[in-house]
């Protein structure tokens, strides 16, 4: 009897703390909290490029927990920004979370990530978007704190392109690498009090992203509000607009950018 007891205790803990880390899972970054162990993601985003005559993207995405401190994504990229709707690219990321330290809901977390992408587009920008756009890899650090509904996170890395000159348009100044830079804050808006896991989680966020170009200086600013829905704690769908709010690398695909995205988890189904 203590033993079921014990075992129904922690499993309500284990619900809890995954319904109460909704505010987490960033529309625009990733927090350095993983998804569970041995589960299995599926994730479809929808992208409009505004300032491109409204081009979109669609970016199919597989993640899988690999245990409590390792999860990996495969992405591929297909657009009609040169021409057709067609594939343009793939990327591969990884997550390791180091540094966990938990208390009665909050939490801190830090992890460090790695991407290294193939795209077929040609450059037009100074910057560099490894998420359809250039060819490269990246590596940085995040850091996130859980504080009862709201959640803030920070992320810095570096980004560099593989030398491909015959994809260089004459007329851009391609960088060879760029800093990027973060801080993402979400809010559990719904429900007030928790009662089942099955209730909707309804977040809130605002993330500011930027990116620095060390060769020349340039740099820009945008601002990402979006709004979150998760029902019976595996299907989610996202919402957001990211604009720029100041810079001066022109070209930019993803100045004014909508976003639209569904994800659905299935937990425990790795042995």
């Amino acid at each position: 009897m203590k033993a079921f007891i014990r075992s129904g205790v922690l499993a309500v803990l284990l619900l809890c703390n995954l319904f109460a880390g909704g505010q987490e899972l960033y529309v625009y970054t990733e927090p350095a909290s993983n998804m569970p162990a041995k589960s299995v993601g599926l994730r479809l985003s929808y992208e409009r490029m505004d300032d491109l005559d409204f081009s979109s993207r669609l970016v199919p995405e597989a993640m899988v927990g690999i245990n409590r401190n390792l999860m990996v994504h495969a992405q591929a990229f297909l657009s009609d920004m040169e021409g057709p709707f067609a594939f343009e690219g793939a990327s591969f990321y990884a997550k390791y979370r180091f540094l966990s330290i938990d208390d009665l809901q909050k939490h801190f977390r830090m992890a460090a990530y790695g991407r290294i992408s193939s795209s077929r587009r040609p450059f037009h920008s100074e910057d560099i978007n490894l998420e359809g756009d250039n060819s490269g890899y990246q590596a940085g650090l995040v850091a996130t704190q859980l504080l009862h509904k709201l959640a803030l996170s920070v992320t810095t890395g570096y980004a560099r392109v593989f030398k491909n000159d015959e994809k260089i348009r004459p007329h851009t100044a391609a960088p060879a690498g760029m800093l990027n830079y973060s801080l993402s804050a979400g809010y559990l808006l719904f429900p007030r009090v928790y009662r089942d896991y099955r209730q909707p989680n309804f977040n809130l966020y605002a993330e500011v992203l930027g990116k620095t170009n060390p060769g020349t200086g340039h740099s820009y600013l945008d601002i990402a509000p979006a709004v979150q829905l998760i029902l019976n704690s595996q299907l989610r769908i996202d919402v957001g607009y990211r604009f720029q709010a100041t810079g001066n690398i022109e070209n930019r695909y993803l100045r004014n950018m909508f976003l639209a995205r569904v994800e659905y988890n299935i937990f425990n189904v790795i042995k």
